[in-house]
């Protein structure tokens, strides 16, 4: 039986790995062992970026929620408890959305947060 080489499979696996890095500075979108370094710890920060995002978003959400609460004389965990109590179930992205775009909306929505706070 012949014997086979591996060469192909390795020249595969580097290629792909040197395709991931391009764009990369210097030795590490060059020499595979650098480049695959560079690209492990691109791939574990995108993850870690992509969680860190949501808790980016919820925080922006939050705090432009807060201010427009604060506009009508509310705080932020009151506002939300005011809500939660008159059985309005809305996220934040969307009460966030209406601080921004739709102040009279929020203002409503502040008024009824308002009267069902005990």
């Amino acid at each position: 039986m012949a014997r086979i080489k591996g060469g192909m499979n390795a020249k595969k696996k580097h290629n792909r790995v040197l395709k991931l890095a391009k764009g990369y500075r210097g030795a590490r979108s060059k020499q595979y062992r650098v480049a695959k370094q560079s690209v492990m710890r691109a791939l574990t920060s995108s993850y870690a970026g992509r969680k860190e995002r949501k808790r980016q978003f919820r925080q922006l959400w939050i705090a432009r929620i807060n201010a427009a609460a604060r506009m009508n004389g509310l705080s932020y965990s009151k506002f939300m408890y005011g809500l939660k109590q008159a059985g309005v179930d809305m996220n934040r992205k969307m009460l966030a959305e209406l601080a921004v775009n739709d102040a009279a909306g929020f203002t409503t929505l502040a008024e009824l947060a308002k009267s069902n706070l005990k």
